[in-house]
């Protein structure tokens, strides 16, 4: 793509906090296909941040610690389902990304169906953050 256009991330990062963030990232680099763009460990080996991206998207996410930020947080154990929110990722083959996460044993929330905006599922990472994948593109 080096010929191609330049591609502009979204301004919109989710941010997620996970209790074993560095399992967290392997298992959605290997699940999902996200790549690592930045990971910055704290000196007691916990993730201070991580940017992580999937084509033109990125989420950021760190350790679980009871820090300013953190203390604002609930992990999704504590609040039980359903979670306060999700994360959308466009796809464009859903089926494949659902193979996936069934293989890595996701926990599956909404499986494959087809809507008159796309196909797509939704699926809960080991930690229970929610994800849902889709081939509906807004843009």
């Amino acid at each position: 793509m080096a010929d191609g256009p330049k591609v502009i991330g979204s301004a919109v990062i989710p941010c997620l906090r996970y209790r074993d963030a560095p399992k967290a990232i392997e298992w959605l680099c290997t699940t999902f296909g996200f790549e690592p763009h930045a990971v910055h460990r704290g000196s007691d080996g916990t993730i201070a941040h991580a940017e992580l991206r999937l084509g033109a998207g990125m989420i950021m996410l760190a350790s679980a610690t009871p820090n300013e930020f953190g203390r604002l947080m609930k992990q999704p154990e504590h609040v039980g389902a359903p979670v306060t929110q999700s994360v959308y990722v466009v796809v464009p083959d859903v089926d494949r990304v659902y193979g996936q996460a069934v293989r890595a044993g996701a926990t599956i929330a909404m499986g494959i169906t087809d809507e008159p905006h796309g196909r797509g599922f939704s699926c809960y990472d080991p930690e229970g953050h929610l994800w849902s994948f889709g081939t509906y593109d807004p843009w």
